[in-house]
């Protein structure tokens, strides 16, 4: 597919989805086109000037006229929430998962007041970040999702745990159990048992090479929280794209790599 197929494509199953929000009078863009440039942001991964710059001088016909980056990019910000409506249903079993992101360097912390993120070790090296937390249905695509401080325990993550209760078993690892309990749908899961958990270590390393996602340069936690949502709804919606364009391919196989930008 071309860079153009698939901004179309994923233009026309945002604009399926977005049924019922109307355009503001003072808007440049439709809901639909908002949406699809913040999931072209999170696809393209790196700065969002550069990837402005990029969508400016090759693709600004597609949509009738880009704003400006400024207003853009507050926009993208405000209407975040609109990235849940792909969200998907959960299943008997879900997995979660937390996901170590990088802001800073660490020689570089406690220079802003306004810093986001906590210091902690990734993979044995220091560094100042934040993490994202997925669950994932038994089809692979995201049902929930939620950051915190790097430094924070993934214990912080059980009432996006607790929400499902009645409606799925959530696995996870160890690092998930908590002296002051857990909820009743946890299932706690000793290394080498459950391997079906793989399913959402193979969806974040998809997301760190197709998006770039283990390194964000944005500085204000609006602009992170809005970039985190584009690319958990991105993919979802890739996901969906792939068995799509390819329906005789295994229902539980996982690809996004041919939409990379």
């Amino acid at each position: 597919m071309t860079t153009e197929d698939i901004i179309i494509t994923i233009f026309c199953d945002v604009d399926s989805r977005m049924l019922g929000i109307a355009k503001h009078p003072q808007a440049k863009l439709w809901p639909s086109e908002l949406v699809t440039i913040g999931l072209l942001a999170a696809l393209k991964g790196g700065r969002f000037r550069a990837f402005y710059r990029w969508l400016k001088r090759d693709y600004d016909g597609l949509f009738g006229g880009l704003p400006d980056r400024t207003r853009l990019q507050r926009a993208l910000t405000v209407h975040r929430d609109w990235c849940q409506r792909l969200m998907a249903e959960p299943s008997f079993f879900t997995v979660i998962d937390s996901y170590p992101i990088e802001l800073i360097f660490p020689i570089r912390e406690g220079r802003s007041a306004q810093q986001v993120g906590g210091k902690s070790k990734d993979k044995g090296r220091w560094t100042v970040g934040i993490r994202l937390c997925w669950i994932l249905n038994d089809a692979g695509q995201v049902v929930d999702w939620a950051a915190a401080a790097l430094n924070t325990p993934d214990q912080n993550f059980h009432p996006m745990i607790a929400q499902l209760e009645g409606r799925s078993i959530v696995l996870s690892d160890l690092g998930f159990r908590s002296a002051e309990g857990v909820p009743s749908n946890l299932k706690l899961c000793a290394k080498g048992t459950w391997n079906e958990r793989m399913l959402v270590e193979t969806a974040l390393s998809m997301v760190t090479v197709v998006c770039d996602l283990k390194h964000l340069h944005h500085r204000a936690n609006f602009h992170i929280l809005a970039r985190l949502a584009c690319a958990t709804a991105l993919f979802n919606l890739l996901l969906g794209l792939f068995h799509q364009l390819h329906p005789t391919a295994d229902p539980f196989q996982m690809s996004i790599a041919e939409f990379s930008l």
